[in-house]
């Protein structure tokens, strides 16, 4: 019953596929009875491919580090007028907030430089600001709110936002601040964001096989960004009419179907070798050469495609990957914003 389905599969894409091919191609209707073998893929190459992913390195300093917007609540003994700064008294939060230069003001000391100290560091150094005007002043510095080390959870998490990091925070650690994501979560999409990069972290990995080298220690300002998967689509280029992203159905979405959705032009076009760009993860991917010519001639099923996939049919019978990826280059950095993170780390970062 299988070879059947097969068979049928088969006959009906060459039929679906008929005006694509040139009318000189040597096509010819199979005689009645004849029973031809279908084999199990048209991948004629396949190539796997990785990007170096960064270590997690050693555990930071435990101590939290005072930045701008931090609250601190500064208690000096005798002298209640320090535990709430003028223009707070309205806050929700009692203490004095660092300003964008670093500094806290505090009475009598005026603006006092804190920031890239540690509480202890900062504690000192009010101390020692106020004994031009206190003798021996007993000081005691609290954090009352922790807003100079944000992190930001966007896409699919159960509680998304902007958290803020009051000790080192690892990776999973960050994750978890989002109460972790739903169920629409597209894990392989899943990617570590710092300073406008995406880094080669394997969040997929970390999350589906526990792969510990991936829970790196975050950086203030990082962003971890997990996709829709049900927003997911494919991209296609070269010899068709209508180059550019090509949405998943919710069945699923095979080579064929791609193809025939992008519309091949009239000539020029080299079906033996279809190239995909696929992203297993944030640093693997696999190089694939697909012979479409075995799929239109019943030979081969079509493959079936995953979202992100980058699928190029080429317009002549040029060679090596290079070509490929010279030839898509500026299309993939047009829209780079959509594509996996893999494809991001390495092929557009190693073009910039």
């Amino acid at each position: 019953m299988n070879l059947l389905n097969r068979l049928w599969g088969g006959m009906l894409l060459v039929v679906v596929f008929l005006p694509f091919v040139p009318a000189c191609a040597p096509y010819s209707d199979l005689r009645p009875g004849t029973v031809k073998q279908i084999g199990p893929s048209a991948v004629v190459e396949r190539q796997e491919v990785a990007v170096p992913a960064i270590e997690a390195g050693p555990p930071p300093s435990p101590d939290y580090v005072i930045g701008p917007n931090d609250v601190l609540f500064v208690n000096i003994s005798g002298h209640p007028e320090f535990l709430v700064a003028p223009g707070n008294m309205n806050s929700k939060v009692q203490g004095s907030r660092v300003d964008g230069n670093g500094n806290v003001h505090l009475p009598l000391a005026g603006a006092v430089y804190v920031a890239g100290l540690t509480v202890a560091q900062a504690q000192e150094r009010i101390q020692k600001a106020l004994r031009k005007y206190l003798q021996e002043p007993w000081v005691v510095v609290e954090i009352a709110d922790y807003k100079s080390r944000p992190l930001y959870l966007l896409g699919q998490f159960k509680n998304p936002g902007t958290q803020y990091m009051d000790r080192p925070l690892t990776l999973l650690q960050g994750i978890a601040l989002g109460s972790g994501y739903d169920t629409n979560a597209s894990l392989r999409g899943a990617r570590l964001i710092r300073a406008g990069k995406t880094m080669p972290v394997d969040v997929y990995d970390l999350l589906t096989w526990g792969d510990s080298r991936a829970n790196v220690w975050l950086q203030p300002g990082d962003t971890i960004y997990i996709p829709d998967i049900l927003s997911q689509q494919v991209f296609i280029f070269g010899a068709v009419k209508k180059p550019g992203p090509v949405p998943m159905q919710q069945g699923g979405l095979n080579i064929a179907q791609a193809i025939a959705n992008a519309e091949l032009r009239e000539t020029g076009y080299d079906f033996h070798h279809v190239r995909i760009i696929r992203s297993l993860s944030t640093t693997r991917g696999e190089l694939l050469v697909v012979d479409f010519d075995r799929v239109l001639r019943g030979e081969a099923l079509p493959i079936p495609l995953m979202g992100g996939d980058i699928v190029y049919v080429p317009k002549s019978e040029f060679g090596t990957w290079n070509d490929v990826i010279a030839d898509i280059m500026p299309t993939l950095q047009a829209i780079s914003a959509l594509l996996q993170p893999f494809v991001n780390i390495k092929f557009l970062s190693e073009h910039n």
